[in-house]
């Protein structure tokens, strides 16, 4: 190299590397006045090891046992903090249970984040829907599926009956026997969404065991249990977070190919009917995946949009009715109470009238409404889940010695919160918070932003009220049908629990039920 090129690129080196300062400490005295003039403090560092490798495997370690949350809750307690920072693979992420910093997220600073890499992380299973788009695309989303769950829906409960009937079957085929509801309810919420979105029930429901033709639809077979085990492999994808992409094996793109296998199936079978059949078809109630065929006919759009409320519809209904069922096996004198209630305002046995139940009267059921709220206060739908900043920003509190500064946020940072947490603060729900107990809801405070079963903000729920009209008519029907339930469960508590996207027992719920 001659010595003349040599200076030139010498000059050079020295150009940038004095750019390159001049931007850091421009970053830096930015960053700083920012963080001066929203008088903002550091959140604890939660320690994990190099790159935090060590604690994360020990979280994915503890979520194949289904004790990821009780695991993460420990760690937690142990810190006086209630938002906390640390640097997975160098990356920042803040994770919180304060309220305030919620609600912040999820609603009054709703514009300062937005879902980060989620999009990527589930778009193998979910593709572009409600629960996987941020912007305009989620407006969309949310516009089209508004009304599946407006109120003249909701009040249509007597439309579960014949799946409850064929689940009826199945209890009594057991005829007293130890089994385990979970997977009952999750294939009655399975057929009952199916029949409710796409105008068709699977009847996973349909065995030989009760004497029912098995459903002919193709690859309905394996399409309950490749649907949990894609979910298992993106909640794994989500824990990841940047190296979410290393999760794509085998196992999880075949389930994937099975699941779409079944929607495709409903969606060719709608793109087929003529406007006139989709509007015969459609006087019997609101079908979403009839309507939706009128806005689009592209099929991957339907495909996906089906499958992001079908997460929402079948997932969150099944979780919730298989705690309520372990928590009232467990405590005998609460399912005495709420069994007199129900006997009282809807009678009981099979000389029952229907139409008593109504949207209506569900609501007016005081004690189911608090056996509800405090089996979605321990045990949230979505128990954990995370939103990412899209320009510099903070959290209202959390930061300083004492908790109560603002955080500083930079951009791209991930902020995980935790509703499981937070459901479980003796500040707000007393020193028993983590006893199952419905008679709080007696005289529990305004808690606001500290019970989020249902997210919040923008980004609320929108079956909130047709999932929790579907649980209560589930819960009244059965025990009117079935007066004895006894737990046949001796394992320790609190259950293992499985979390990927949506939270449900890690390994059944084992009761008799007569």
């Amino acid at each position: 190299m001659s010595v003349d090129l040599a200076q030139y690129l010498t000059k050079w080196y020295v150009i940038i590397a004095g750019l390159v300062a001049v931007w850091g400490i421009t970053k830096y005295i930015h960053v700083q006045s920012f963080i001066k003039k929203h008088g903002c403090k550091p959140a604890p560092k939660l320690e994990g090891g190099f790159l935090c490798i060590p604690i994360l495997r020990e979280v994915l370690k503890s979520k194949e046992r289904g004790e990821l949350l009780d695991f993460v809750y420990a760690i937690f307690s142990k810190m006086a903090a209630k938002t906390r920072q640390l640097r997975l693979f160098g990356v920042l992420i803040v994770i919180t249970d304060e309220p305030e910093n919620m609600k912040a997220m999820l609603a009054t600073q709703f514009n300062d984040y937005d879902l980060g890499f989620r999009h990527a992380m589930l778009s193998p299973l979910l593709g572009d829907g409600i629960f996987t788009l941020d912007g305009e695309g989620w407006k969309h989303s949310r516009a089209m599926l508004r009304p599946q769950f407006a109120r003249e829906q909701i009040g249509h409960v007597q439309a579960l009956e014949p799946h409850l009937q064929w689940f009826a079957q199945h209890v009594r085929a057991k005829k007293g026997n130890t089994f385990d509801i979970q997977e009952l309810f999750f294939r009655f919420t399975l057929d009952t969404a199916t029949e409710f979105l796409f105008g068709e029930s699977v009847h996973s429901m349909h065995t030989a065991e009760i004497g029912l033709p098995v459903s002919k639809i193709e690859g309905v077979a394996q399409f309950g249990e490749s649907f949990n085990r894609s979910q298992h492999y993106l909640g794994d994808r989500t824990f990841y977070q940047v190296l979410y992409f290393l999760i794509n094996n085998k196992e999880f793109r075949q389930c994937n190919a099975n699941v779409h296998k079944v929607a495709k199936y409903f969606v060719n079978r709608a793109l087929n009917f003529t406007p006139q059949e989709l509007e015969e078809k459609s006087k019997s109630g609101y079908i979403f995946l009839y309507e939706l065929v009128k806005q689009t006919r592209n099929p991957k759009v339907l495909q996906d949009q089906l499958l992001n409320i079908l997460v929402a519809g079948r997932d969150t209904t099944a979780g919730t009715l298989s705690f309520t069922f372990y928590e009232l096996a467990r405590n005998p004198d609460v399912f005495e109470k709420l069994k007199t209630e129900i006997y009282e305002k809807f009678g009981s046995g099979d000389n029952v009238d229907l139409k008593e139940i109504t949207f209506e009267a569900l609501k007016q059921c005081e004690y189911l409404k608090f056996v509800l709220n405090e089996v979605l206060r321990l045990y949230p739908a979505v128990a954990m889940n995370f939103r990412v900043s899209n320009k510099e920003t903070t959290l209202p509190v959390g930061g300083g010695p004492d908790g109560q500064s603002p955080v500083y946020i930079p951009k791209g940072t991930t902020v995980a919160y935790s509703p499981y947490f937070t459901h479980r603060d003796k500040d707000y729900y007393g020193e028993d918070a983590e006893v199952f107990r419905p008679e709080r809801w007696a005289d529990q405070k305004k808690l606001g932003w500290a019970y989020l079963p249902f997210n919040g903000g923008p980004r609320i729920c929108l079956g909130q009220q047709f999932a929790l009209t579907e649980a209560s008519y589930v819960i009244v029907r059965l025990i009117q049908m079935f007066p004895t339930l006894v737990s046949k469960d001796d394992r320790p508590y609190p259950p293992k629990k499985a979390f990927n996207l949506t939270t449900c027992h890690h390994d059944g719920v084992f009761i008799q039920l007569q």
